[in-house]
């Protein structure tokens, strides 16, 4: 009886001392800082911006806060991904841009001494007119996407399945989506007549994208539809949306939408596209957000490109009033569908330790600045000479 007296005390003790650890443990997980959303922000999407542990291994400490100004360990690690972010940026332009050169010097150089004595223009306008130049430029900016998304993720150290974990997203939030991009759309149209208008009147035009006499050809056609359509949004969406949002959002979401939508319209090089993917980047850099994947804006870029590129066809057979009376009924039905959108989805806001972790940090990284104006250069140099 003695025994069984002391083992039912020693198993009642254990079980009382299991019960401490346990509030003990809880304690002090209660105690610990939130490292998927250490700013106790409620507007931001902490899966989407990862372990801040990483950045500052401090919060594995109890009673541990993020000070107001970051420390410079800190302040280091958040800048390495600015630049890493103003690094492919660049690196993308610099590529993109040279391996054109290089394909189009190589495409001349071949013809040109399989074909004696015709001029360079009658060359070049071959060139433009027939799929050559359609798949050389789907090949260059498809590779340079694919090659800089994966770069920057591993510099980053982001897993690339993070990428297509989608969550909530249906057929239905789809379409809407879809809808809404269409109201966008229109309206970067009516923007871009009157920044053109103004340009104009000072004999510059903002459309530096001469397209007249460009993939003319029945294949050419077939190359720049499938590449405009297809391959370019699922490209940029990786490159964009896929890495540099997520490379960018460690710290400052807001920061992050309005920056890598900044640099999605700076890539076309041309005030028109400039509007358009500005103003279609801060929306589809919400929903891969909201999501946290890249599905939901490649499935919208895919609408709105295939969209843009059959509105001229569909002018021609069915006439511009009826064109223009669907686009207007989109329009009107994404204009309200982003309403509803925007009142229940904002997009997030920032505390004052992420303002100081966000613009302050991301313009003193050198290689952020240098891709900013690299781009900006460019872009006027195209409007201006």
């Amino acid at each position: 009886m003695i025994e069984d007296y002391y083992r039912a005390e020693i198993s009642s003790l254990n079980r009382e001392i299991k019960r401490l650890n346990r509030q003990i443990e809880a304690d002090r997980k209660s105690r610990l800082p939130d490292k998927m959303n250490p700013f106790d922000n409620p507007t931001d999407y902490p899966e989407f911006s990862g372990d801040y542990s990483d950045i500052m291994p401090e919060l594995d400490a109890p009673e541990c806060s993020i000070p107001l100004e970051p420390q410079d360990a800190e302040r280091r690690k958040i800048k390495r991904f600015y630049a890493i972010g103003g690094w492919t940026v660049l690196g993308h332009f610099l590529l993109s841009n040279i391996l054109i050169l290089i394909c189009m010097i190589l495409m001349e150089t071949i013809l040109k001494s399989r074909n004696h004595g015709i001029s360079i223009d009658i060359i070049d306008s071959y060139i433009n007119s027939s799929s050559i130049f359609a798949a050389l430029n789907m090949l260059v900016f498809m590779i340079s996407n694919i090659i800089f998304a994966f770069m920057g993720l591993k510099m980053a150290g982001i897993p690339k399945n993070q990428l297509v974990r989608t969550r909530n997203f249906n057929f239905r939030t789809s379409f809407n989506y879809c809808l809404i991009a269409g109201f966008i759309w229109t309206v970067s149209i009516f923007v871009s007549y009157g920044i053109d208008d103004i340009f104009k009147h000072y004999g510059h035009s903002t459309n530096v994208m001469d397209m007249d006499g460009v993939a003319v050809t029945g294949t050419g056609l077939a190359v720049m539809t499938v590449y405009t359509c297809v391959i370019a949004p699922i490209t940029e969406e990786l490159f964009f949306r896929g890495m540099l949002l997520r490379v960018f959002s460690r710290t400052n979401q807001r920061f992050a939408v309005f920056a890598t939508a900044f640099f999605f319209g700076l890539s076309h090089h041309n005030i028109p596209q400039f509007v358009l993917a500005f103003l279609l980047g801060t929306f589809l850099a919400h929903i891969t957000l909201k999501h946290n994947s890249i599905i939901p804006a490649v499935i919208v870029h895919i609408f709105i490109n295939t969209m843009s590129t059959t509105v001229s066809y569909i002018e021609q057979y069915a006439g511009v009033i009826f064109t223009s009376c669907i686009i207007i009924v989109m329009a009107v039905m994404g204009f309200f569908l982003l309403c509803i959108f925007r009142e229940r989805n904002k997009i997030p806001s920032t505390t004052p330790p992420q303002v100081k972790r966000g613009s302050c940090i991301a313009f003193s990284s050198v290689m952020f600045n240098i891709a900013v104006v690299v781009q900006i250069l460019y872009t006027a140099a195209l409007i201006f000479m």
